[in-house]
């Protein structure tokens, strides 16, 4: 591991431009982009995947490992990356800074508390809610109403004893009323830092939160609170990107983690920016499948900030498409070619959403140890007729060198000049129900959306408040292209349940909720706290 001001240098930032969180790590200072905003723009890449596997598909193991080879390839390219969430990494995930030779490092410190942006979203949040509660005590003066408030608490682990909760019980402890908790990364002040462009708007976008409705039923925001230049303090330096390394050197900007299932699931605008001034090309990633991550990273974040992706990699495995496509989850690495073609549907409606993107697409066939060579030929001949370039990465046990296929292939589509003509799917015209119902026709492939009676209210209030012009935010399963998870493959013909539509107004989405998706996860039978320990020289082991 390299210093990072060495890293700092070769990207070509000064080290004035760094505040530096010890010998690996570092936040770039506003001065750096004073310095830097006038270059032009790198070519942006978005690497996504195909719906995710208990058998794992390496989506950020594959955007590390490409960013490294394409900087062996004689590319500049830096990577931009979400920061890991304690939740997933304590729960059933484990680490998120990739694994073999593809790997950000400082691993250990990236996977727990990092430069603490997480912790103070939790704080900034948290201050917003005990406000709301200390407000209504000292006289209400807003007149809010104690049974509309929507703003919760966050804390960043999965705890599903905190989903409901009641507070102000016991003598002179406020109003009784039914709250709750989420995980930090799915607060709105998560999603809001990853799209606002810089602190004036961040503060102006907390200002906007909805925090609950008054007794006359007319929303309330945050900025009625008095609350937002103290949330902005402690978000004041949570703005800032962090720059860390791979294990070949590469730089990669970390900033902001919001879920994709809940959020928008896409790594902040103002690192992507950063990164798009100092790099040729910038490889970043969006979570889950690409029918939740890429549908809002092209949705949401490029529409909001005005980037437009140039490519887009789409990250499949052998074991994934097999799961797909029927087979158990214990017989992954058995032959079972009728498993693998089935499965391939899934992986050919993945590369027809996002052509409707208007972006190339390359399919990274990441690849494992037990494939076998006939079932790598069985998906590189599927991609050929399917008319999509393809490579096998090998960037898990060959780091960079590993994905020069890869680099080569995706070289070729960003030499084209208007390979791109990305434009989003829906209009923001559209109204609300339209809008889902586009994204579960075309993307899903639904044939129809159904609405709960909580739902239709939400609608009609939207439509009261004349906020038909928000985007929408899908939360649902990343396991099936519908609100399904067992429903596998490409399914067709099934009905969204929307249980229920929030609004983050500070954020410019409207959260559509489907199925059984929760906004506070819980621990699995063997969370991955169990695995952790230190060995006698302060070295933590079983994270990854």
């Amino acid at each position: 591991m390299r210093l990072i001001t060495e890293v700092a240098a070769e990207t070509g930032i000064q080290e004035d431009h760094l505040e530096l969180y010890g010998k690996y790590k570092a936040k770039l200072a506003p001065s750096l982009w004073d310095e830097i905003k006038g270059r032009p723009d790198g070519k942006l890449v978005l690497v996504t995947a195909i719906n995710p596997t208990p058998a794992g598909e390496g989506k950020t193991l594959t955007t590390i490992g490409l960013a490294q080879a394409m900087n062996k390839a004689g590319v500049k390219t830096v990577a931009a990356l979400r920061e890991p969430s304690l939740g997933p990494c304590l729960g059933m995930k484990g680490g998120a800074t990739g694994s073999g030779k593809a790997q950000i490092v400082p691993a250990d410190e990236i996977n727990l508390h990092f430069t603490g942006d997480i912790h103070a979203v939790t704080s900034a949040h948290n201050l917003l809610s005990a406000m709301i509660d200390n407000h209504i005590f000292q006289g209400n003066e807003l007149g809010l109403d104690p049974q509309r408030i929507v703003w919760k608490r966050v804390m960043d682990m999965n705890d599903r004893s905190l989903r409901s909760v009641v507070t102000g019980l016991g003598d002179g402890n406020g109003i009784v009323r039914e709250s709750g908790f989420q995980i930090t990364t799915a607060s709105e002040i998560m999603a809001v830092l990853c799209l606002c462009d810089n602190l004036p708007d961040l503060r102006e976008r907390l200002g906007r939160m909805l925090i609950g409705y008054d007794l006359e039923g007319q929303p309330v925001t945050a900025g009625g609170l008095k609350a937002v230049d103290a949330m902005t303090a402690l978000l004041k330096e949570a703005v800032k990107p962090n720059l860390v390394q791979t294990l070949e050197g590469t730089p990669v900007i970390v900033h902001g983690g919001p879920f994709a299932n809940i959020a928008h699931g896409c790594s902040s605008v103002i690192g992507t920016r950063y990164a798009l001034k100092l790099g040729e090309v910038v490889v970043t990633e969006a979570g889950f499948g690409a029918d939740l991550g890429a549908e809002k990273f092209m949705d949401i974040k490029c529409r909001q900030s005005g980037l437009k992706p140039s490519a887009a990699v789409l990250v499949v495995t052998v074991k994934s498409l097999k799961y797909n496509g029927g087979a158990p989850k214990g017989e992954l690495y058995a032959g079972n070619r009728a498993a693998l073609l089935a499965g391939m549907a899934n992986m050919e409606r993945h590369i027809n959403n996002l052509r409707k993107f208007g972006v190339p697409v390359v399919v990274a066939l990441n690849h494992f140890e037990g494939d076998s060579q006939a079932e790598i030929q069985e998906v590189l001949a599927a991609c050929r007729r399917l008319g999509v370039p393809a490579a096998i990465s090998k960037a898990w046990a060959e780091g960079g060198a590993g994905g020069l296929e890869l680099a080569t292939e995706l070289k070729k589509l960003l030499a084209v000049s208007d390979a791109s003509s990305f434009a989003p799917l829906y209009e923001n015209e559209l109204d609300i129900p339209s809008k889902i119902g586009k994204i579960v026709k075309e993307i899903y492939h639904g044939a129809d959306v159904a609405f709960s009676p909580a739902a239709k209210r939400s609608l009609a209030l939207i439509e009261r408040l004349g906020l038909s012009r928000l985007q929408v935010c899908m939360a649902k399963t990343p396991y099936s292209f519908s609100d399904q998870p067992r429903l596998l493959g490409a399914p067709r013909g099934f009905t969204v349940q929307v249980r229920d539509i929030t609004l983050s107004l500070g954020a410019g989405f409207a959260v559509v909720i489907t199925g059984s998706i929760v906004t506070m996860p819980g621990l699995p039978a063997k969370p991955a706290a169990e695995g952790l320990r230190i060995d006698e020289e302060g070295r933590l082991l079983g994270l990854l």
